[in-house]
């Protein structure tokens, strides 16, 4: 029993230790934790900055995120539907000059019997963008530049998932700087076929996309606002009114899509104005609604078919237009007339101003080149036109633009571009004293007048042995019904020369 007894001794006290031990324990993690949470107190968290923003920033805050969220919604939207080209064009070198017999070094000019070589060919290769625009089965159709298409040999269409394809050239237009490439899509899915917007409702200040493929970068996509609208200039005889951006465009670019805050296309971005070549934030687009009908035109065609009237147009200074009895702002004159031409038939004649289209107000000749090339052939035109201060409307029928005939000068009748003596480009110290009439400023090749002799920087003081002082006068008599022929009387040198005279 004692044994007994002092075994439970033992162990009484056993217990007694252990749990002290762990009361002391305890005690001590709890310490040792209160300080640890005591050293950390200084560590601080951040929170967004949006938490303790004002009301008003955190509105202005949720409007920008908005505006992030459209320009995602484009890029996700639009990105897809915009391809990148890849040409390999044939290039023709031009011959060097047959050299003379007794040239020396010959050898080193690749002429060693002193005769010219024949032109070089060789390939370049050129990158560029395009957009999707149409499918039709398994035919995808690609809108891009024409400059970008070139003279090509060989074109490869790379997508947005980078799967490659044949291209084949459809056809392109010089004149609006404009090319279709289709490929076969067999096997492949639905492509993402871009939306075709409204390029008249933009106005400037508008946001706008571009997205192309610029240095070969794919899928870029860049963000500005439409600097201004209605731009000329470009590539020349280009007819295109463009929409000028500050969203970055480089080479690589062209052709590629100039998009709205809705993810429409508006423009095909084209060109820059950049003395680098690189952006400058002056880049311009061709407006989709100067394309619309040539997308048509050519899948159908294989080329662009334009409205003709038959007159050849020009911008009157404003001593030329008040001779006219008109403003020169926005003024468009029928300097001549193609002979059996639809304008004719219609009743036009040289030295009409045109003031409208179809009712919409005229502003330069570029824009009336552009509104006569989109009308359909066929239809008929309602022209309103100033004549000697009258005002006249015209309904004239459109026919198919013939590029031989639109070209050949000796359709043009009388073929002459006249200034008033009074415009501020003529030196009026060097003019002769007491001579009166008009300034010759173009003479057309193989026109009329050209046959007759009239030479640019001519006076022309009298028509049908008629004396004019003016350009009013001019056409005046040049009208004049009364008269099958036509002659002029010239002011050249200090002399007076009299032509011979052509039918009208």
């Amino acid at each position: 029993m004692r044994f007994e007894k002092k075994n439970s001794a033992r162990n009484l006290r056993i217990f007694a230790l252990a749990l002290a031990s762990m009361l002391v324990g305890s005690a001590l993690t709890y310490w040792g934790i209160s300080q640890g949470v005591k050293g950390r107190a200084s560590l601080v968290y951040a929170e967004s900055p949006l938490a303790a923003a004002p009301a008003q920033a955190k509105a202005a805050i949720a409007g920008a995120e908005s505006v992030q969220e459209a320009f995602r919604y484009v890029a996700d939207a639009v990105t897809p539907s915009v391809v990148e080209l890849d040409v390999v064009e044939k290039v023709q070198q031009s011959p060097q000059p047959e050299l003379p017999d007794d040239f020396p070094w010959k050898f080193f000019f690749n002429q060693p019997d002193g005769r010219s070589q024949k032109p070089r060919s060789y390939t370049q290769q050129g990158l560029g963008s395009g957009i999707i625009v149409r499918q039709s089965g398994k035919t995808v159709y690609v809108l891009t530049n024409a400059h970008v298409a070139g003279q090509a040999v060989e074109i490869s269409v790379t997508t947005n998932d980078q799967k490659k394809y044949k291209g084949t050239l459809v056809g392109k237009d010089e004149k609006r700087d404009i090319a279709l490439v289709k490929f076969s899509a067999e096997g492949d899915k639905g492509f993402s076929v871009a939306s075709l917007g409204d390029s008249s409702s933009v106005r400037v200040g508008d946001w706008a996309i571009a997205i192309g493929n610029p240095y070969g970068f794919v899928s870029s996509v860049t963000a500005g606002i439409v600097s201004a609208v209605h731009r000329s200039g470009g590539p020349e005889g280009n007819i295109n009114d463009f929409i000028q951006t500050d969203a970055s465009i480089n080479p690589g670019n062209s052709g590629g899509a100039l998009v709205n805050i809705r993810g429409e296309v508006v423009g095909i971005n084209t060109w820059i104005a950049s003395q680098s070549g690189g952006n400058i934030g002056l880049g311009f687009a061709i407006p989709i609604d100067n394309v619309k009908k040539a997308i048509d035109d050519f899948i159908s065609k294989g080329k662009v078919e334009y409205g003709w009237l038959g007159i050849g147009l020009d911008a009157p200074d404003e001593a030329t237009a008040k001779e006219l009895s008109a403003d020169a702002k926005g003024a468009v004159m029928a300097s001549s007339v193609v002979k059996s031409s639809p304008a004719q038939k219609g009743g036009i004649l040289p030295g009409d101003l045109i003031r409208s289209v179809n009712g919409q107000a005229v502003s330069g000749v570029e824009q009336v080149q552009r509104l006569v090339a989109e009308l359909p052939v066929g239809k008929q035109v309602e022209l309103e036109v100033l004549r000697q201060g009258r005002s006249l409307s015209l309904r004239v029928g459109i026919e198919v633009r013939d590029e031989k005939q639109s070209a050949d000068g000796k359709a043009y009748s009388p073929g002459l571009v006249l200034r008033s003596l009074k415009f501020d480009q003529i030196d009026q110290d060097a003019l002769p004293k007491g001579v009166r009439g008009v300034f010759v400023a173009g003479v057309a090749e193989k026109s009329p007048a050209a046959v007759l002799g009239v030479k640019e920087q001519d006076i022309i003081t009298a028509v049908n042995e008629k004396a004019v002082s003016s350009v009013g006068e001019f056409y005046s008599a040049l009208n004049d019904p009364k008269s099958s022929k036509v002659s002029f009387t010239i002011y050249r040198e200090g002399q007076s020369l009299s032509t011979a005279a052509y039918s009208k």
